[in-house]
């Protein structure tokens, strides 16, 4: 229905309230934010102020909504900051495999039974995902047996 369409309608109560539908961007998720964030600081040349990654980003998000994002960021050990005058400077200290990785202890450690969990996780990879992982596993040769 368009929005002149809607025009008039009554409300729940009784009364004539004029109605226009109104298209709201999609809303993003934590993660989604954090990603970009994270992506626009990668492309940086160094340390990058968070108007430096809002302009980056499109200027979509408000000043305020990408230094919660940092800030976020910097508690989870992902940014790294230094005074820059009156703001500051952020920096990747994680990479996406850094973070991914963080995320997977993240929830290991929220879980009572690691085994079980780990188990899961194990029994659950395909063929490939298995064979690497017995690779990274494997001892290195520094003393151990192969």
């Amino acid at each position: 229905m368009s929005a002149r369409e809607t025009r008039g309608q009554g409300t729940a109560a009784g009364g004539r309230q004029d109605v226009v539908e109104q298209q709201r961007p999609r809303r993003r998720g934590q993660g989604e934010l954090e990603a970009l964030v994270l992506s626009a600081l990668r492309e940086a040349d160094g340390p990058a102020t968070a108007g430096w990654v809002q302009e980056r980003l499109g200027g979509d998000l408000a000043y305020t909504t990408v230094i919660t994002i940092l800030t976020r960021l910097l508690a989870k050990g992902a940014v790294t900051r230094e005074r820059a005058g009156r703001s500051f400077a952020w920096t990747c200290a994680l990479d996406q495999a850094g973070l991914a990785a963080r995320r997977m202890r993240k929830v290991l450690d929220s879980e009572s039974d690691r085994e079980a969990v780990l188990a899961s996780f194990v029994t659950g990879l395909g063929p490939d995902d298995e064979r690497l992982l017995r690779e990274l596993l494997r001892p290195t040769g520094h003393g151990g047996e192969d």
